[in-house]
Protein backbone atom coordinates (compact mmCIF):
# COMPACT_ATOMS: atom_id res chain seq x y z
CA UNK A 1 0.00 0.00 0.00
CA UNK A 2 1.40 3.48 -1.20
CA UNK A 3 0.25 5.03 2.47
CA UNK A 4 2.04 2.42 4.51
CA UNK A 5 5.23 2.70 2.16
CA UNK A 6 5.12 6.51 2.90
CA UNK A 7 4.86 5.51 6.43
CA UNK A 8 7.72 3.29 6.32
CA UNK A 9 9.99 5.95 4.56
CA UNK A 10 10.10 4.40 1.49
CA UNK A 11 10.95 5.96 -2.23
CA UNK A 12 7.63 6.63 -3.87
CA UNK A 13 7.03 8.19 -7.76
CA UNK A 14 4.48 10.28 -5.77
CA UNK A 15 3.07 10.98 -2.24
CA UNK A 16 0.03 9.28 -0.96
CA UNK A 17 -3.06 10.96 -1.73
CA UNK A 18 -5.94 11.09 1.07
CA UNK A 19 -7.76 14.37 3.28
CA UNK A 20 -9.42 14.48 6.34
CA UNK A 21 -12.82 14.40 6.39
CA UNK A 22 -13.13 13.61 2.90
CA UNK A 23 -16.13 11.63 3.67
CA UNK A 24 -18.32 14.12 3.99
CA UNK A 25 -20.75 17.21 3.31
CA UNK A 26 -19.29 18.50 0.08
CA UNK A 27 -20.04 15.13 -1.40
CA UNK A 28 -23.03 14.99 -3.37
CA UNK A 29 -24.13 11.49 -2.59
CA UNK A 30 -23.13 12.21 1.19
CA UNK A 31 -25.80 14.67 1.03
CA UNK A 32 -28.51 12.66 -0.59
CA UNK A 33 -27.52 9.59 2.29
CA UNK A 34 -27.72 12.62 5.03
CA UNK A 35 -31.40 13.76 3.77
CA UNK A 36 -32.68 9.86 4.64
CA UNK A 37 -30.69 9.34 7.83
CA UNK A 38 -29.65 11.48 10.50
CA UNK A 39 -25.88 12.01 11.92
CA UNK A 40 -26.07 9.43 14.71
CA UNK A 41 -27.91 6.98 12.52
CA UNK A 42 -25.34 7.00 9.69
CA UNK A 43 -22.61 6.25 11.98
CA UNK A 44 -24.58 3.70 14.69
CA UNK A 45 -25.34 1.88 11.05
CA UNK A 46 -22.25 -0.32 9.71
CA UNK A 47 -23.83 -0.71 6.54
CA UNK A 48 -24.35 3.18 6.00
CA UNK A 49 -21.32 4.19 7.33
CA UNK A 50 -19.43 1.61 5.36
CA UNK A 51 -21.07 2.98 2.82
CA UNK A 52 -19.77 6.47 3.50
CA UNK A 53 -16.43 5.56 3.99
CA UNK A 54 -16.15 3.77 0.53
CA UNK A 55 -17.96 7.08 -1.24
CA UNK A 56 -14.77 9.02 -1.52
CA UNK A 57 -12.14 6.60 -2.53
CA UNK A 58 -14.77 5.48 -5.65
CA UNK A 59 -15.37 8.85 -6.82
CA UNK A 60 -11.52 10.22 -6.32
CA UNK A 61 -9.56 6.84 -6.37
CA UNK A 62 -7.86 8.08 -3.27
CA UNK A 63 -5.08 5.91 -1.94
CA UNK A 64 -6.46 5.75 1.83
CA UNK A 65 -9.89 5.63 3.31
CA UNK A 66 -10.90 7.13 6.72
CA UNK A 67 -13.90 5.14 9.00
CA UNK A 68 -16.82 7.25 8.68
CA UNK A 69 -17.43 8.27 13.26
CA UNK A 70 -16.45 10.63 15.28
CA UNK A 71 -14.82 11.36 18.00
CA UNK A 72 -17.35 11.70 20.87
CA UNK A 73 -18.44 7.89 19.64
CA UNK A 74 -15.98 6.04 22.26
CA UNK A 75 -17.47 8.30 25.15
CA UNK A 76 -21.03 6.98 24.57
CA UNK A 77 -19.08 3.54 25.45
CA UNK A 78 -18.03 5.27 28.62
CA UNK A 79 -21.72 5.90 29.80
CA UNK A 80 -20.90 9.98 28.95
CA UNK A 81 -24.57 10.82 26.64
CA UNK A 82 -23.51 12.97 23.69
CA UNK A 83 -25.41 14.92 21.19
CA UNK A 84 -25.39 16.42 18.57
CA UNK A 85 -26.86 20.01 17.86
CA UNK A 86 -25.67 19.43 15.38
CA UNK A 87 -21.62 19.86 17.27
CA UNK A 88 -21.20 17.67 20.14
CA UNK A 89 -23.37 18.56 23.33
CA UNK A 90 -22.76 16.76 26.62
CA UNK A 91 -23.43 17.68 30.44
CA UNK A 92 -20.13 19.45 31.90
CA UNK A 93 -17.93 17.15 34.00
CA UNK A 94 -15.69 17.78 36.93
CA UNK A 95 -12.05 16.65 36.79
CA UNK A 96 -12.49 14.50 39.29
CA UNK A 97 -16.19 12.96 37.17
CA UNK A 98 -13.87 12.34 34.04
CA UNK A 99 -10.98 10.56 36.54
CA UNK A 100 -13.60 8.02 37.56
CA UNK A 101 -15.12 7.05 34.18
CA UNK A 102 -15.57 3.84 33.38
CA UNK A 103 -13.02 2.31 30.67
CA UNK A 104 -14.74 1.67 27.49
CA UNK A 105 -16.96 -1.09 26.85
CA UNK A 106 -15.59 -2.36 23.53
CA UNK A 107 -19.10 -4.66 22.94
CA UNK A 108 -20.98 -1.01 22.92
CA UNK A 109 -18.49 0.09 20.15
CA UNK A 110 -19.02 -2.49 18.03
CA UNK A 111 -20.50 -1.18 15.47
CA UNK A 112 -17.48 1.02 14.68
CA UNK A 113 -15.39 -2.35 13.90
CA UNK A 114 -18.28 -3.90 11.83
CA UNK A 115 -18.28 -0.86 9.55
CA UNK A 116 -14.39 -0.92 9.51
CA UNK A 117 -14.54 -4.78 8.17
CA UNK A 118 -17.15 -3.82 5.65
CA UNK A 119 -15.30 -1.54 4.22
CA UNK A 120 -12.34 -2.91 4.67
CA UNK A 121 -13.91 -5.85 2.73
CA UNK A 122 -15.01 -3.92 -0.22
CA UNK A 123 -11.72 -1.48 -0.82
CA UNK A 124 -8.98 -2.19 -3.21
CA UNK A 125 -6.18 -4.38 -1.63
CA UNK A 126 -3.91 -1.16 -2.37
CA UNK A 127 -5.89 1.56 -0.78
CA UNK A 128 -5.73 1.48 3.26
CA UNK A 129 -8.09 2.18 5.84
CA UNK A 130 -7.29 4.42 8.66
CA UNK A 131 -9.60 4.65 11.98
CA UNK A 132 -8.85 7.04 14.25
CA UNK A 133 -10.03 8.47 18.03
CA UNK A 134 -9.74 11.22 19.16
CA UNK A 135 -6.73 12.50 21.85
CA UNK A 136 -6.94 12.33 25.53
CA UNK A 137 -6.80 16.05 26.08
CA UNK A 138 -9.29 16.73 22.66
CA UNK A 139 -11.84 14.59 24.43
CA UNK A 140 -11.33 15.91 28.18
CA UNK A 141 -11.95 19.70 26.85
CA UNK A 142 -15.14 18.54 25.84
CA UNK A 143 -16.29 16.91 28.58
CA UNK A 144 -15.32 19.78 31.08
CA UNK A 145 -17.17 22.17 28.77
CA UNK A 146 -20.06 20.15 28.22
CA UNK A 147 -19.18 21.11 23.67
CA UNK A 148 -17.42 23.56 21.74
CA UNK A 149 -15.64 26.00 22.69
CA UNK A 150 -12.73 28.68 21.08
CA UNK A 151 -10.54 28.57 24.20
CA UNK A 152 -11.57 25.86 26.53
CA UNK A 153 -10.84 27.27 29.52
CA UNK A 154 -12.31 24.68 31.83
CA UNK A 155 -9.90 22.16 30.80
CA UNK A 156 -6.79 24.95 30.44
CA UNK A 157 -7.54 26.03 33.91
CA UNK A 158 -8.54 22.09 35.54
CA UNK A 159 -4.47 21.30 33.99
CA UNK A 160 -2.96 24.04 35.89
CA UNK A 161 -4.92 23.92 38.81
CA UNK A 162 -4.79 20.34 39.57
CA UNK A 163 -1.97 18.87 37.27
CA UNK A 164 -1.81 15.79 39.14
CA UNK A 165 -5.42 14.93 38.91
CA UNK A 166 -5.58 15.81 34.97
CA UNK A 167 -2.76 13.46 34.54
CA UNK A 168 -4.50 10.92 36.15
CA UNK A 169 -7.96 11.66 34.31
CA UNK A 170 -6.00 11.78 31.03
CA UNK A 171 -4.54 8.30 31.44
CA UNK A 172 -7.69 6.62 32.25
CA UNK A 173 -8.67 8.88 28.65
CA UNK A 174 -5.64 7.13 27.08
CA UNK A 175 -6.09 3.61 28.23
CA UNK A 176 -9.57 3.44 27.01
CA UNK A 177 -8.39 5.09 23.25
CA UNK A 178 -5.60 2.68 23.30
CA UNK A 179 -7.63 -0.38 23.57
CA UNK A 180 -10.55 1.67 21.01
CA UNK A 181 -7.18 1.78 18.18
CA UNK A 182 -6.11 -1.87 18.35
CA UNK A 183 -10.19 -3.19 18.23
CA UNK A 184 -9.98 -0.99 15.12
CA UNK A 185 -6.47 -2.64 14.01
CA UNK A 186 -8.19 -5.66 14.78
CA UNK A 187 -11.24 -5.27 12.32
CA UNK A 188 -9.19 -3.74 9.66
CA UNK A 189 -7.79 -0.30 10.17
CA UNK A 190 -4.09 -0.56 8.44
CA UNK A 191 -3.07 2.61 10.06
CA UNK A 192 -4.81 4.61 13.06
CA UNK A 193 -4.60 8.40 14.00
CA UNK A 194 -5.19 10.31 16.71
CA UNK A 195 -6.57 13.87 16.66
CA UNK A 196 -5.61 16.02 19.39
CA UNK A 197 -7.70 18.93 17.74
CA UNK A 198 -7.09 21.45 20.63
CA UNK A 199 -3.37 20.54 22.15
CA UNK A 200 -2.77 24.17 20.07
CA UNK A 201 -4.23 25.83 23.14
CA UNK A 202 -1.70 24.41 25.54
CA UNK A 203 1.65 26.30 26.55
CA UNK A 204 4.51 24.24 25.78
CA UNK A 205 5.09 22.91 29.73
CA UNK A 206 1.56 21.66 29.66
CA UNK A 207 2.32 19.54 26.60
CA UNK A 208 5.00 17.88 27.72
CA UNK A 209 3.97 17.53 31.34
CA UNK A 210 0.33 16.08 30.48
CA UNK A 211 -1.06 16.56 27.23
CA UNK A 212 1.87 15.38 25.21
CA UNK A 213 2.44 12.04 27.32
CA UNK A 214 -1.32 11.17 27.52
CA UNK A 215 -0.99 10.93 24.03
CA UNK A 216 2.01 8.74 23.99
CA UNK A 217 -0.04 6.57 26.22
CA UNK A 218 -2.79 6.23 23.23
CA UNK A 219 0.01 5.25 21.06
CA UNK A 220 1.60 2.51 23.00
CA UNK A 221 2.31 -0.59 22.11
CA UNK A 222 -0.44 -0.32 18.89
CA UNK A 223 0.26 -2.95 16.16
CA UNK A 224 -0.24 -0.61 13.43
CA UNK A 225 1.50 2.32 12.50
CA UNK A 226 0.05 5.63 13.80
CA UNK A 227 -0.17 9.45 12.93
CA UNK A 228 -0.68 12.15 14.96
CA UNK A 229 -2.68 15.55 14.17
CA UNK A 230 -2.55 18.66 16.82
CA UNK A 231 -3.74 21.83 14.20
CA UNK A 232 -2.88 25.29 15.09
CA UNK A 233 0.51 24.33 17.13
CA UNK A 234 3.85 25.26 15.43
CA UNK A 235 4.54 26.32 19.02
CA UNK A 236 4.82 22.19 19.67
CA UNK A 237 6.08 20.68 16.49
CA UNK A 238 9.84 20.72 18.09
CA UNK A 239 8.07 18.04 20.81
CA UNK A 240 5.89 16.22 18.68
CA UNK A 241 8.01 13.39 18.59
CA UNK A 242 7.74 12.80 22.29
CA UNK A 243 4.07 11.83 21.05
CA UNK A 244 5.78 8.45 19.69
CA UNK A 245 3.90 8.09 16.39
CA UNK A 246 5.12 6.82 13.87
CA UNK A 247 4.35 10.09 11.18
CA UNK A 248 2.85 13.26 12.14
CA UNK A 249 -0.11 16.03 10.31
CA UNK A 250 0.41 19.61 10.47
CA UNK A 251 -1.48 22.62 9.52
CA UNK A 252 -0.87 25.13 6.86
CA UNK A 253 0.61 27.76 9.09
CA UNK A 254 4.00 27.02 8.27
CA UNK A 255 5.86 25.88 5.29
CA UNK A 256 6.06 22.22 5.03
CA UNK A 257 9.50 22.20 4.76
CA UNK A 258 10.13 24.16 7.98
CA UNK A 259 7.50 22.07 9.77
CA UNK A 260 9.26 19.11 8.85
CA UNK A 261 12.24 20.14 9.88
CA UNK A 262 10.90 21.15 13.24
CA UNK A 263 9.66 17.95 13.92
CA UNK A 264 12.74 16.04 12.40
CA UNK A 265 12.81 14.18 9.07
CA UNK A 266 13.45 11.07 9.66
CA UNK A 267 9.49 11.31 10.92
CA UNK A 268 7.02 11.02 8.10
CA UNK A 269 5.17 14.10 7.88
CA UNK A 270 1.42 14.91 6.31
CA UNK A 271 -0.06 17.84 5.22
CA UNK A 272 -0.22 20.84 4.70
CA UNK A 273 -2.59 22.71 1.86
CA UNK A 274 -4.66 24.94 2.88
CA UNK A 275 -8.44 23.84 3.05
CA UNK A 276 -9.28 27.26 1.95
CA UNK A 277 -7.38 26.39 -1.36
CA UNK A 278 -10.35 24.49 -2.36
CA UNK A 279 -12.93 27.67 -2.38
CA UNK A 280 -10.82 28.93 -5.64
CA UNK A 281 -10.64 27.09 -8.91
CA UNK A 282 -9.66 24.43 -10.60
CA UNK A 283 -6.44 26.60 -11.99
CA UNK A 284 -5.59 28.13 -8.73
CA UNK A 285 -6.20 24.63 -6.80
CA UNK A 286 -3.67 22.83 -9.66
CA UNK A 287 -0.82 25.49 -9.05
CA UNK A 288 -0.99 25.39 -5.00
CA UNK A 289 -0.68 22.21 -4.87
CA UNK A 290 2.29 21.49 -7.50
CA UNK A 291 3.69 24.74 -5.66
CA UNK A 292 3.36 23.29 -2.10
CA UNK A 293 5.02 19.52 -3.63
CA UNK A 294 7.57 21.06 -5.13
CA UNK A 295 9.07 21.98 -1.69
CA UNK A 296 9.86 18.44 -0.73
CA UNK A 297 9.23 16.52 -4.04
CA UNK A 298 11.38 13.50 -4.26
CA UNK A 299 11.36 13.36 -0.31
CA UNK A 300 10.57 10.11 1.26
CA UNK A 301 7.85 9.90 4.28
CA UNK A 302 5.27 12.57 2.95
CA UNK A 303 2.10 12.24 2.69
CA UNK A 304 -0.05 14.47 0.56
CA UNK A 305 -3.36 15.94 2.50
CA UNK A 306 -4.67 18.79 4.16
CA UNK A 307 -3.64 21.23 6.93
CA UNK A 308 -7.45 20.55 8.03
CA UNK A 309 -10.55 18.81 7.11
CA UNK A 310 -11.80 19.74 3.67
CA UNK A 311 -14.59 22.58 3.92
CA UNK A 312 -18.10 21.49 3.35
CA UNK A 313 -18.58 24.01 0.51
CA UNK A 314 -15.14 22.90 -1.28
CA UNK A 315 -17.10 22.43 -5.24
CA UNK A 316 -16.57 18.73 -6.17
CA UNK A 317 -14.50 20.25 -9.65
CA UNK A 318 -11.69 21.57 -7.03
CA UNK A 319 -11.13 18.65 -5.02
CA UNK A 320 -10.68 16.61 -8.49
CA UNK A 321 -8.19 18.89 -9.42
CA UNK A 322 -5.98 18.57 -5.94
CA UNK A 323 -6.34 14.92 -6.39
CA UNK A 324 -5.38 15.45 -10.14
CA UNK A 325 -2.43 17.57 -9.57
CA UNK A 326 -1.00 15.49 -6.45
CA UNK A 327 -1.23 12.00 -8.56
CA UNK A 328 0.29 13.84 -11.19
CA UNK A 329 3.48 14.90 -8.99
CA UNK A 330 5.71 12.11 -9.86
Amino acid sequence: MRMLDALARKSLDRPPVWFMRQAGRYLPEYRELRRLHSFAEATHTPEIAAEITLQPVRRFGLDAAIVFSDIMTPLEAMGVPVEFTPGPSLSPLSLEDVSRLPELDLDRVEFVMETLALARAELPDDVALIGFCGAPFTLMAYLLEGGGSKDFMAVRSAAVRNPKLAAEALHGLARSMQRYLEAQIAAGADVVQVFDSWAGLVSERTFLDTVGPAAAATLEGLTAPTIFFAPDASHLLDHFPTVRATGYGVDWRLPLPVAWDRIGRSHPIQGSLDPAVLLTDPETVQREVTALLDTVRGAAGHIFNLGHGIHRASPIENVSAMVAAAKEAS
